[in-house]
């Protein structure tokens, strides 16, 4: 069978609707809108998680800028929390409402499974999520062994370049709605936070609407004069961030440096002396608007799509609204 990605779906509208207003629409999770941070650290550090929590969409920092207390996820490589597990009862994981990620490129191995098991087994109470993914019954294993959420997609993401090299992937649209399909046969099924290749507010409502909990953001967010990539004019002159903002409101060009997180520079940073064959690319990105005017937009987009499928909750919309599938002159016509 076909497999099929975000452009060549459309969300079919309700035959009735009984919404006569969006403000009826509740589109937020305990006040949250279904957005989590990708880790990049051209998207999010801990300076700019604030700005994040207060406009409703979750944190997920990246490795090396751990946070304690709050609905942050702090990320840790499998080789760090494998070394903290061994350490049983770590400070650092007793707390009750701690959020936690394991970043793995590759969440398909038997020993995230392991550590996952065992990471539940010693903290009960902290939010675990894992990834990335892309292969629905890795989804059931990792569900079954205790993830709270897991990252689902592979070589999707603008920073990411593993599907072109290595071959290996699925696409999103068919891995969030089998991901989805998997999780109704579960009885402890993980959140679905589908991450990577968004490239519009459609793309984010469409991975809702095949039945994403979540949709992580790092290239969106990237174009905001906020968040905390390297700022630089003409794409030559690096600038200090009050400079940028400055000259982001007198409209002259502002580019926000962006890269994926399997670069030979991010692992150097890391400290790393032997590299690895990179699978992210390093880009220069045009600012385009504010962090705040983006989510204002997408809030509404969100509702308007949710009142087409007469749901007034997240509950009523994800994976249940009616999905069709078009062909390449369909998606031509509305393309603008």
């Amino acid at each position: 069978m076909n497999k099929f990605d975000f452009n060549d779906i459309l969300i079919k509208p309700a035959m009735v609707s009984n919404i006569e207003s969006r403000k009826d629409i509740n589109p937020f999770y305990n006040g949250f809108l279904p957005l989590i941070t990708a880790p990049m650290d051209t998207v999010i550090d801990i300076p700019t998680t604030e700005q994040y929590s207060n406009l409703k969409i979750t944190p997920c920092l990246p490795r090396g800028e751990q946070w304690v207390g709050g609905k942050v996820f702090s990320s840790y490589s499998l080789t760090e929390i494998d070394d903290i597990i061994k350490k049983t009862n770590n400070p650092i994981f007793s707390k009750r409402n701690g959020y936690y990620l394991i970043d793995v490129a590759n969440g398909h191995m038997a020993k995230m499974v392991s550590l996952v098991k065992e990471f539940k087994r010693l903290y009960p109470h902290s939010k675990l999520m894992v990834g990335n993914i892309a292969n629905p019954e890795t989804y059931i294993e990792l569900s079954e062994a205790g993830a709270d959420y897991i990252r689902v997609g592979i070589g999707n993401g603008g920073g990411c370049s593993t599907t072109v090299h290595t071959g290996v992937g699925y696409p999103m649209g068919s891995l969030v709605r089998e991901c989805y399909l998997a999780s109704c046969t579960l009885k402890n099924p993980a959140k679905i936070v589908a991450d990577g290749g968004m490239q519009n507010y459609s793309d984010i409502i469409k991975a809702l609407a095949l039945g994403a909990d979540y949709v992580m953001v790092g290239s969106l967010f990237n174009k905001a004069i906020e968040s905390c990539g390297d700022n630089y004019l003409w794409k030559h002159i690096k600038v200090p961030q009050s400079i940028a903002e400055l000259a982001y409101k007198y409209k002259i060009p502002v580019y926000k440096k962006f890269r994926g997180m399997s670069t030979k520079e991010v692992q150097k940073k890391w400290g790393k002396e032997v590299f690895t064959t990179s699978e992210g690319v390093i880009r220069f990105r045009k600012v385009e608007y504010t962090l705040k005017g983006w989510v204002n937009n997408f809030e509404d987009y969100l509702r308007s799509a949710m009142s087409y499928s007469n749901a007034k909750t997240l509950g009523d919309f994800i994976g249940k609204a009616d999905i069709i599938q078009i062909t390449d002159n369909a998606y031509n016509r509305f393309k603008k």
